[in-house]
């Protein structure tokens, strides 16, 4: 009963589903996808780096083997699918957050900085869980050391706010290079 509810619904979308699941049968999400971000990426870095200088055609070789040598054991089309899934749920979760600070806290720096901690914050989250079922330790780890980490946030949070709330000195014009070099030069003649 169940399935035939869900397939009614699956088909009511049409052409455009059909569209979706054949693309699905192709792997064409498992395997073009994230074969064009690895290549796009790779591209982008060497091209803004420019090891090659302004060398097109090495960049592209280059980003097109990486591309297809990332496909080559599959791991990528296990945690592509993992990872943009999180990343697409934090995303979300960051644009409520920045619609109800913008209503409701002022334009301040504070405010500014406490965006990106929580958006730093959701970023660790999404690493962690991706870690977690793709089967690295570091899921595990954290989970039995998160209080540890959250210590360490803690201190680094409140050395911040000494530092950046403490008043800087004000600079001496005696002090200073060039009135280091021009004492330099007026004891030379």
């Amino acid at each position: 009963m169940l399935e035939s509810v869900i397939l009614a619904s699956y088909s009511y979308a049409g052409g455009f589903g059909d569209f979706l699941y054949a693309l699905d049968q192709a792997d064409f999400f498992t395997l073009v996808l994230p074969f064009l971000l690895i290549f796009a990426l790779v591209y982008g870095i060497l091209s803004k780096i420019k090891i090659f200088e302004d060398n097109k055609a090495i960049n592209g070789i280059i980003a097109l083997v990486v591309g297809l040598m990332s496909l080559q054991f599959g791991f990528v089309s296990e945690i592509f699918p993992e990872l943009f899934s999180r990343v697409g749920v934090g995303l979300a979760i960051l644009l409520v957050v920045i619609i109800f600070g913008g209503m409701f806290l002022p334009k301040a720096a504070w405010a500014n900085y406490s965006m990106l901690g929580i958006g730093a914050v959701v970023l660790v989250i999404v690493l962690v869980q991706t870690a977690g079922i793709v089967g690295w330790g570091a899921g595990n780890w954290f989970y039995y050391n998160w209080h540890l980490v959250a210590g360490v946030i803690v201190i680094l949070v409140i050395v911040g706010i000494i530092i950046g709330s403490s008043k800087p000195a004000e600079p001496d014009p005696t002090k200073g290079f060039s009135n280091f070099m021009n004492s330099l030069f007026k004891q030379s003649n």
